[in-house]
């Protein structure tokens, strides 16, 4: 093993934890959190197998940068509300990187991981960029420019339901608008993988009483029209109203 082989079991053991605490099953929280604690302890020790660092050198590496992160706590700096702690710890971090004589560019958008998942990475580079102000005002706008970019979406389909041959500025234009919700999710406070993360089970849930409801009606979902389907879907929401 090495650290590119078990890279991925590291983020899947992260998406695990998160997955126990949404369930609230605080045992399994429990579990998966040292199944995570174990892909550190993992890394550290190849790391010091490399002759690179150890695990005493992480939990160091951690504790000093909470401290310098955070002047207002472990120090006496003072900040007026968030946003400008938020702009305090951006310039830290900034600080930190010419210490370490990164050669890129200043730039606010510097050490955005391109680990993150794209939802988290749209995320952060527009926390980023609203950091210097830009950013709209609000909501409202936001809402506007989603509407505008689902227009564009709507005329690269201009000859009905076909899909072009050359789907370049569908995917283009796609992006654009998922982009933009989730510059709405962030204006709203919601955490758009979280929101995304409900849709899914919500879906999930609800297709699969699709199902029992089929088998329940001797009925093969495969062999049911659109029609019928939906008919189904509806009856799994009158369920689930029934239940609340």
């Amino acid at each position: 093993q090495d650290f590119d082989s078990i890279a991925r079991y590291t983020l899947e053991e992260a998406y695990e934890v998160v997955d126990a605490i949404e369930r609230r099953d605080f045992d399994d929280v429990c579990d998966e959190l040292g199944d995570l604690l174990l892909q550190v302890v993992f890394h550290a020790r190849m790391a010091e197998e490399g002759g690179h660092f150890a695990y005493a050198d992480v939990v160091q590496a951690i504790g000093d940068k909470l401290v310098r992160r955070h002047p207002h706590v472990f120090g006496d700096a003072h900040y007026g509300d968030a946003e400008a702690q938020t702009r305090a710890w951006e310039a830290i971090k900034a600080e930190e990187r010419r210490a370490r004589g990164d050669d890129a560019p200043d730039s606010v958008l510097d050490g955005v991981s391109r680990g993150h998942s794209e939802w988290q990475r749209a995320l952060k580079l527009q926390e980023l960029a609203a950091t210097v102000g830009f950013d709209w005002p609000g909501p409202g706008p936001v809402l506007d420019k989603l509407d505008e970019e689902m227009a564009e979406l709507r005329a690269e389909f201009s000859a009905g339901e076909a899909i072009p041959a050359d789907t370049a500025r569908i995917e283009d234009e796609l992006g654009d608008m998922l982009f933009v919700a989730v510059n709405l999710a962030r204006h709203a406070r919601i955490d758009p993988a979280r929101a995304l993360r409900r849709a899914n089970a919500k879906f999930e849930c609800r297709f699969r009483a699709m199902e029992r409801i089929a088998r329940e009606r001797g009925l093969d979902m495969a062999q049911l029209d659109l029609a019928a389907q939906d008919a189904l879907w509806d009856a799994v929401k009158v369920e689930e109203r029934g239940a609340r």
